[in-house]
């Protein structure tokens, strides 16, 4: 029904920046809330930040606040993060997350709420 697709990882040094992407195609119009997620080896999936329809509402786990930024571009059934100042702590898979409806804001901090997600794109950031 809705497939999402990341791009724009890569292998980067310590304070560099990337813009990760994530396509959106079929049913897009039923989206409401996008979010970014990432999971190193070993480690459980961990929420990064997710943006509401019209782009007013946003929200960042700790470690990135101040360093990551999220948008969309509904237009272009886009969603996009920005990471600037890279740490190697940021290296990880992230992913690309949808949902069909938002309610409570405070439940998208968890993986459990989203019906859609893609296959990943890895960053890795080097000392």
């Amino acid at each position: 029904q809705v497939q999402l697709v990341e791009s724009g990882g890569g292998l980067v040094q310590t304070g560099d920046s990337l813009r990760l992407s994530c396509a959106a195609s079929g049913r897009t119009g039923s989206l409401s809330i996008m979010g970014w997620f990432r999971q190193a080896p070993g480690k459980e999936r961990e929420f990064v930040a997710h943006i509401s329809l019209g782009g007013g509402i946003t929200a960042y786990t700790d470690s990135t606040k101040g360093r990551f930024t999220i948008s969309r571009d509904n237009a272009k059934n886009m969603v996009y993060l920005q990471m600037n100042s890279l740490k190697p702590d940021d290296t990880a898979a992230y992913y690309c997350a949808a949902a069909r409806l938002m309610y409570n804001p405070d439940y998208y901090r968890r993986a459990n709420p989203y019906d859609y997600w893609g296959q990943g794109t890895q960053v890795t950031v080097s000392s």
